[in-house]
């Protein structure tokens, strides 16, 4: 633990509080702070210690704060964003005043802007410009994390918002939050570790929709396969590095989101080919990321048929089975892994 290092944790949801509580516990930081988003969601953490909608059955770390003020933001050195994609731009904007020249702002949210296109780390460059910036992503269930259970994920750094940050100086800052059953390898791949995160969710919204119509695990795994094919052209178009790709932040977290309905992504696959969408089942953030995933993929000329037939299932232009069948029916050519 470093004197007078003081960590602030943005989101009280699942992913917030596992993280939050995970640091705090291992003592890397003198303070940790969990940022509830309502006065009324914050008393109830503070004074149940325990998260009972996302993570029933896991105490708090009992130095863990909760609060709904936004002045711990003022001191922290290390400021750690772990709220929807969707939201991070306006959030962004509103706390940018309250953050120092000099703190470390890490990005644990996966998705792409539907508004601007922009991934995560490109709207932070823009709404919180000046700092150094750090994107984590990884194969990682909440739950796991929180319990202690092992796991590893990739936590990339850009320096003062751009990707020249040396290897070693991503290295150091990995060690700096890591915990002994959290493991975290350091990249300068800020491109490739944020395509593999917002990707990943729409191969397993397609990989639920093969699991929801029984077509058995010999498909899940050719598409699981050609999915990832994707997500290396599509990161490399980005200025992603394959081997980034080949590691934790991308093939690792899509077998992790691939791999049963514990995935909120994979959940809502299946739910789309059973047609079970409820009023109250929240809308997956692959489904947000696809359209503009999309998007994005054509104006850079990458072809991303997994990608189009999950945005044609979302926007009911075919149903489940026949975008199955529009895929088995693509020519045949030769395998390559992207």
């Amino acid at each position: 633990m470093s004197k007078g290092d003081h960590l602030c944790v943005i989101g009280a949801g699942a992913w917030g509080t596992a993280l939050a509580h995970v640091w705090c516990a291992a003592g890397n930081f003198e303070t940790v702070t969990l940022l509830a988003r309502t006065e009324t969601q914050a008393e109830a953490l503070q004074n149940k210690r325990e998260n009972t909608r996302y993570l029933p059955g896991v105490a708090l770390a009992p130095a863990l704060h909760v609060t709904a003020d936004l002045e711990p933001i003022k001191r922290a050195n290390h400021l750690a964003f772990v709220t929807p994609a969707q939201t991070f731009s306006a959030l962004a904007s509103q706390v940018e005043p309250f953050i120092s020249a000099n703190t470390t702002v890490v990005l644990c949210s996966k998705g792409i802007d539907a508004q601007t296109g922009r991934t995560i780390a490109e709207t932070a460059a823009t709404h919180i410009p000046g700092r150094t910036l750090a994107v984590l992503s990884g194969p990682s269930f909440a739950a796991d994390v929180a319990r202690g259970l092992p796991t590893a994920v990739t936590l990339a750094t850009s320096g003062k918002g751009d990707d020249t940050t040396d290897i070693k100086e991503a290295v150091e800052l990995a060690t700096r939050f890591a915990t002994p059953t959290f493991r975290i390898y350091g990249s300068n791949d800020v491109a490739g570790v944020e395509a593999g995160g917002a990707l990943k969710n729409v191969m397993a919204l397609a990989v639920g929709i093969c699991r929801g119509l029984n077509l058995g695990a010999s498909a899940e795994a050719a598409l699981t396969t050609r999915g990832f094919a994707e997500m290396m052209r599509f990161a490399i178009a980005m200025g992603g590095r394959a081997e980034t790709l080949t590691g934790l932040s991308g093939l690792g977290d899509l077998i992790l989101t691939c791999s049963g309905p514990q995935s909120r992504n994979f959940a809502y696959g299946m739910a789309l080919a059973t047609n079970s969408i409820t009023s109250d089942m929240p809308l997956a953030e692959g489904a947000k990321t696809a359209t503009v995933a999309l998007k994005k993929a054509q104006a850079l000329g990458i072809d991303v048929p997994v990608i189009t037939t999950v945005v044609h299932v979302l926007t009911k232009h075919i149903t489940p089975r026949a975008a199955v069948d529009a895929l088995m029916k693509r020519p045949l050519r030769a395998e390559t892994s992207t």
